[in-house]
């Protein structure tokens, strides 16, 4: 710069040290101690100075936290006053960086001025970028990448950048003893008031961290709890666990609205409401039921199902002997956001063998109040990576974690005869023709089908780890999980009941397409009815009727599930040209009781005494004498008949269950016959439902219309 010049003319003695009290000397302290007319010292020395390096080390240190440093109370307490401190230091720093500049542009240009200018360059992409990552955090449902990234390298190039500026600056040397002296203590001075700012920050910082008690955990089963199945098997005789084989506090596992009320999943929390696997433990059904295995068998008994429908309760040891209604705190949730999202490793034996992980949770967010809340949702946003990997693994992706609990089974250890398998649709699907090992492109899974992608905003959109999909797609998969019971929200009135059962009929009809799987899925209904009848006969003759049914979507048999309860049955009627009824079949009585001459698919359990399983009483079940049920993409069939116009002769069946032919003469007179063949369905059968809630109580589940095809036959004489 210009004042070494000055310094090379300054009168020196002959140890080559100026000469103290010369004018030269005067000359040298000033300007060996100015930069183009400002004192150096001066500016090392500025509180100003201190304060807007001191902030801008402990944001420097903390961001490097941030990103390198696990997840913990105190990296929370580092996002926190990373964005404070942030934000309060803007005006600081604006108006340091101005008086900085308007006194130094003048000088000549030098690399200490061209460090300078990239460092205010610098600082001001890191103050606008954390300007913006903070308005999102705070007023949107995520932080953008982009953004992050761009806060995140220019400000390790503002750390190189301005570090060497200060470095040059630091290093600069003087031959004169007294501008050394004074230089020295400025800079003491800038390191005391730069260090001891983010000294207090960090200990702020550390304070906080050491003072935040977290709500109260409970990790205990109750001190009566009874341990039948043996203290290795706390669960037993459902197969679930805990990664500690110890309970979980209820208020762990809950809260799902609060995914919702964050701003973040509302259009998620919206589907699931609705859904099976919200109702899945509050279903009134499953209640009665338990009610009946709890007088049955016991409390413990009822841990058999709960793996699946009523997670919380059964991990909070409260399937207990003294536990009234079986329950717990967030037990309504029935299969919880965090109960499902917490699920770390399955196996497909079914009946709930998986493990939960206990998650953990950000500050504030199991504690009561608004702010904690703001607190807690705020950190989700800013700090999403733990949020990420604790809640949204590869496994959810698979037919694997679905068929932890899609697949059932009953063995000694719940009958007390021996094994029986029950419901598996994950089996189903893994033999069906939608199953393509090692290939996603012509398989279709589980998750493709019952929770379709759908437009979103939700920071949960996109997703790079599909073959079809991308990380900006802005689509969500659907928490619906559409499947079969048209039903229960209506009865239970949960939220968006009306528009869900509405979808849910749809769905049954195979009405609803899915764009993404098209070309390796099929349309048209779910199961699909044709009619076969001859083009005309004459009168007096006997006319065959046949009706074939192919399962043509579904991945696993139709129906599905619990099919003691459940059933599908197939109508059929003939009329003339008149519309006088000339036959008719598997029409339900008044009462909603199924006609006996019906196609009807379902399976009547038996137990030991070959009674039948007629209230869900699977405990006692060791097999089946009957069962009927559509595998995917095979066919069965039906033929009819009847005597003559007017009365019908009930179709029969022989050992085999088959049904035989039945035939009908035609009338004695030219027209048409008008024969209309309609497959029905409905979540559970009128006789299961007086059962379990006495007939008074008037409980139909409604009937769906799945497919159905209608055929004119001409008379002719």
């Amino acid at each position: 710069m210009k004042n070494d010049a000055f310094e090379s003319k300054v009168s020196t003695t002959a140890s080559g040290r100026a000469t103290s009290g010369s004018p030269e000397l005067a000359v040298a302290r000033r300007r060996a101690t100015s930069a183009d007319g400002i004192d150096a010292a001066h500016e090392w020395r500025r509180p100003l100075t201190g304060l807007v390096l001191g902030l801008t080390l402990f944001e420097t240190l903390g961001g490097l936290f941030i990103y390198l440093l696990p997840f913990s109370v105190f990296n929370q307490y580092s996002v926190i006053l990373h964005t404070v401190v942030g934000v309060l230091m803007l005006v600081p720093v604006l108006w340091y960086t101005a008086q900085h500049w308007l006194r130094r542009f003048r000088g000549r240009f030098n690399h200490f001025q061209l460090l300078g200018y990239l460092s205010a360059v610098a600082m001001a992409l890191v103050c606008v970028s954390g300007c913006v990552l903070t308005w999102q955090a705070i007023f949107r449902t995520a932080i953008s990448y982009d953004w992050g990234m761009v806060h995140l390298v220019t400000g390790l190039v503002l750390v190189f950048i301005l570090g060497a500026h200060l470095l040059t600056l630091w290093i600069r040397k003087s031959n004169v003893a007294d501008v050394v002296a004074n230089m020295a203590r400025a800079k003491r001075s800038f390191l005391v008031q730069t260090f001891g700012i983010t000294a207090a920050l960090f200990a702020l910082q550390l304070g906080a961290a050491a003072i935040y008690v977290e709500s109260p955990v409970n990790n205990a089963f109750p001190d009566d709890y009874s341990w039948k199945y043996g203290e290795d098997r706390p669960f037993a005789p459902s197969l679930v666990r805990t990664a500690s084989n110890w309970a979980y506090d209820p208020s762990t596992l809950s809260g799902s609205a609060g995914c919702g009320t964050s701003g973040c999943h509302s259009d998620i929390l919206a589907e699931w409401e609705p859904s099976a696997h919200r109702y899945a433990s509050s279903d009134v059904a499953f209640q009665a039921v338990q009610r009946i295995m709890l007088d049955d068998t016991g409390a413990e008994s009822t841990r058999y199902c709960a793996g699946c429908h009523d997670p919380i309760a059964l991990l909070s040891g409260n399937k207990n002997v003294n536990v009234e209604g079986l329950t717990s705190v967030g037990a309504d949730e029935g299969v919880s956001c965090i109960a499902c999202h917490s699920v770390t490793q399955t196996d497909v034996r079914g009946n709930a063998d998986y493990t939960v992980t206990q998650p953990v949770r950000y500050i504030g967010e199991r504690k009561e109040g608004k702010w904690n809340k703001w607190i807690s949702d705020f950190l989700i946003r800013a700090y999403p990576e733990k949020h990420k990997t604790e809640f949204a693994r590869p496994l959810y992706k698979t037919a694997e974690f679905c068929g932890a609990c899609h697949k059932q089974f009953i063995d000694e250890e719940v009958n007390q005869i021996g094994w029986v398998q029950l419901q598996n649709q994950y089996d189903n699907w893994r033999k069906s023709r939608w199953y393509h090992e090692g290939d996603a492109t012509k398989t279709v899974t589980c998750r493709e089908c019952h929770m379709p992608l759908i437009a979103s905003t939700d920071p949960a959109s996109g997703d790079e780890g599909d073959y079809n999909r991308t990380p900006t797609d802005k689509k969500h998969r659907s928490h619906r999980f559409l499947a079969a019971n048209q039903v229960m929200p209506l009865l239970m009135k949960l939220p968006g009941a009306e528009k869900h059962v509405a979808l849910t009929e749809e769905w049954l009809r195979g009405e609803i397409e899915i764009p993404e799987i098209a070309d390796k899925w099929t349309s048209g209904p779910v199961i699909r009815l044709d009619l076969s009848t001859p083009e005309s006969v004459k009168p007096g003759e006997d006319v065959d009727v046949q009706v074939v049914l192919t399962n043509n979507k579904t991945g696993h048999g139709f129906p599905t599930g619990p099919l003691d309860i459940i059933r599908s049955w197939v109508e059929i009627t003939v009329v003339d040209q008149t519309g006088m009824v000339v036959y008719r079949s598997g029409q339900p009585d008044e009462e909603g009781n199924m006609a006996p001459d019906a196609i009807v698919f379902k399976a009547e359990g038996i137990d030991r005494y070959g009674k039948e399983i007629d209230r869900h009483n699977l405990w006692e079940m060791v097999g089946a004498r009957f069962k009927r049920a559509l595998f995917p993409g095979m066919s069965d069939t039906g033929t009819y008949s009847f005597m003559c116009p007017g009365f019908a002769a009930p179709p029969t069946r022989d050992d085999d269950s088959d049904y035989k032919d039945v035939s009908f003469p035609a009338p004695d007179r030219d027209g048409e016959l008008i024969v209309t063949a309609i497959l029905n369905y409905q979540k559970a059968d009128a006789a299961f439902l007086d059962r379990l809630f006495g007939a008074e109580a008037g409980i139909r589940t409604p009937t769906t219309r799945i497919s159905s095809d209608t055929r004119r036959v001409r008379i002719e004489r």
